[in-house]
This record gives C-alpha cells, structure tokens and sequence, in this order.
C-alpha cells in the first residue's frame, strides 16, 4: 500500500507544484502590473473626435432618463417615402450632428435617422461624479434602451420595429441595449470592441514590460482572464459603474442579421480583436474588413462601397423586411433599469490610454 501512495505522490506533485507556481506568479503579476491594467479604464484616449453641425430642418429631441437627466437627440425626417426607421450610435465624445456624414444617404434613400447624445456627452445632461471615457458602462446601455423606449411611442413609431447603425463606443453600447429587444430587427456596426477580447490580447503583450518575467509566455490564459475580472472589480468600486459583456449577448441577436465592419489598420481594435468578437455571432452575419482603414475611418477611407453596402443591408433587412411576429406588444414593453449607485471619481492620468 505504501508504494501506492508514493506512486501517486509521484503523479501529484508535479501538479501540485504547477498550481503553487500559477498562483505566486499571479499573485506577482497582481502586485506589479493590476495598476496599470486599471489606468486603461480611467484615462482617456487622444482620439480625433468628429463633431458635426446643426441641421435646420431636424426635429429637436429631448430625452429623460430614469434619473431625470436630459438628453439631447435630433430626428431627421426623410423627404422620400419613409421606408424605415435607424437609431444611430455615436462613437465616443462625438455630438448628435455627427451622424450625418454616416447617414445622409440613407436618409435620402427613405430612412428616418434618430440619434442622441448619452449622459456627459456633448449637449446632454452631466451624470454627478460620472466620467465617460471609452469604454462602454451600464450608463450608456441604460440610455440607449430609453432611447428605444421613446422610438416605440412616438406618434409616427414604425410598427415594424427599426434597424440600429452603430458607431465604435456607440455600436456596443446599442447591441447591448437591443440584443433582447426585437423592436430592432437588424444591426449594423463599424468598429465595435468589447472589453474582455480588447483587454486580454493587450495585458498579454504589455505584462512583458511590466512583470519582466523569462516564462510570461507558458502562463495559460486563464490567469490573465483572472486578473483582468480583478481588475474590472477594482474599477467597479472606484467608479461606481459595471462594463456589460458583448461578448454574452451578440449570440441572441440572432436570427436578426448582423453586418460588422472594421478597419483593416485598425491599431486600438486590432483586426483579429474584431474577428474573435464576430465570431461569437449566430447566422446571419456578414463580415467586411476595409483594407487600410483605421479606427472609425471605414467611411473615408471606402466611401462609395460603404455607403452603398450599408444601403444594400438596411434595404433587404429592413425596408423589405416582414412585420416581426412580437410586433402589436411592443410599444407596451418596458424597461426597468437596475440599482446604480455611484462613488467619487478617482484622480486620472490623461495619457494616451
């Protein structure tokens, strides 16, 4: 019996030593590298942000949220026949006139564009003790859902439902706050990103920089995927705001087609992030990698094909598309948002993030 046990003290021990020498290892990548993984989320980035110019003849929209916060959005009525109704989703920073570069010719073709500004971005109402910076929050996800509440009982509502074309910081936060909903019916996004698959790709590169380790790269995945829920907490208490999953509801969109553009030079939103992210989509689901493009520079960089292919989808998803099945209940749903609180922000570093 006793060279049993020493059979399997044998067997054990060396995995008993890999378990000892993972959690040392965390707990020494926690110590020397968790403050810098949580600066990610209380910097803001050095982007280029868009700002556009009023529109004499938009329908000035005024939005109250839960907590009695104003937000500002403008509806753009088209002059042809209305085909069909877009909620439009700003990247970060950006104000509500920034949509129509994005969707002018969409509005010419017969759609009806609504866009707004979430709390603490351009003209809308500041949230006390809140900062956005670019990643998305239960903040955010709350005000797109109460702008999908005012599209469901406007007095011109679509019965039909709309589709929703997002941009960046903008296009997650509408997925989030539609992917239950089928009052959307369908989805267009450039340059989403969620934050675990944005996360992990860059904590991996830079703990060679800040843990100074020789054996970094045998480390499994999964510590990292432990520090980075760590990390998440941390900023949770600090801030006083949560970081929705994409990456947990763009399987429901499904079976709502879904249309993910990204810029092939992307270098915040790396092409394979993007690919991993789509990955994670149900059929049916189109891809479009724009070759050259940067972060948000799709448009620029591809204009003629891009607007005519984002056309193209919102014309057979939308335009052409039936009458969903939920269609008489849902201007009765309602959105209940869960309990937020907050806490000061803590001081930040406005570094390039």
């Amino acid at each position: 019996m006793l060279w049993l046990w020493f059979a399997l003290g044998i067997l054990v021990a060396p995995i008993l030593a890999f378990v000892a020498a993972m959690f040392f290892y965390y707990l020494q990548i926690k110590r020397r590298y968790l403050h810098y993984i949580v600066r990610i989320f209380e910097e803001k980035p050095l982007f280029i942000i868009p700002r556009g110019e009023p529109l004499g003849d938009a329908e000035d929209v005024r939005l109250t949220t839960p907590e009695g916060l104003t937000l500002r959005g403008c509806y753009l009525r088209t002059s042809a026949p209305r085909r069909g109704v877009i909620l439009f989703g700003l990247e970060y920073g950006s104000n509500r006139w920034a949509c129509v570069p994005y969707t002018h010719f969409l509005r010419e073709a017969g759609f009806d564009i609504f866009a707004f500004e979430p709390r603490s971005q351009g003209d809308s109402d500041p949230q006390p003790n809140y900062e956005p910076t670019q990643w998305v929050t239960d903040f955010e996800v709350r005000d797109f859902a109460n702008a999908l509440a005012y599209l469901k009982t406007r007095p011109d509502a679509d019965p039909r439902g709309i589709g929703f074309f997002g941009i960046s910081k903008g296009g997650s936060a509408g997925i989030l706050a539609a992917a239950r909903d089928p009052f959307v019916r369908c989805f267009v996004t450039d340059g989403i990103f969620a934050t675990h698959t944005t996360m992990l790709p860059y904590m991996h590169k830079w703990a060679t920089i800040y843990v100074n380790s020789f054996w970094h790269n045998l480390v499994p995945n999964w510590i990292y995927l432990v520090l980075a829920r760590d990390c998440l907490r941390r900023v949770r208490r600090e801030r006083g705001v949560r970081f929705p999953h994409l990456e947990h509801v763009l399987p429901l969109l499904a079976p709502r087609p879904l249309f993910m553009i990204h810029g092939g030079a992307d270098t915040y939103i790396k092409p394979e992030m993007a690919k991993a992210l789509f990955n994670l989509a149900a059929e049916p689901r189109e891809f479009w990698l724009v070759e050259g493009a940067k972060h948000n520079q799709a448009l620029n960089l591809a204009n003629g094909d891009y607007k005519r292919r984002v056309l193209s989808f919102f014309e057979q998803h939308l335009a052409n598309g039936s009458l969903p099945a939920q269609a008489g209940e849902l201007r009765s749903l309602k959105w209940h948002p869960p309990p937020i609180t907050l806490k000061p922000l803590v001081p930040r570093l406005y570094t390039r993030g």
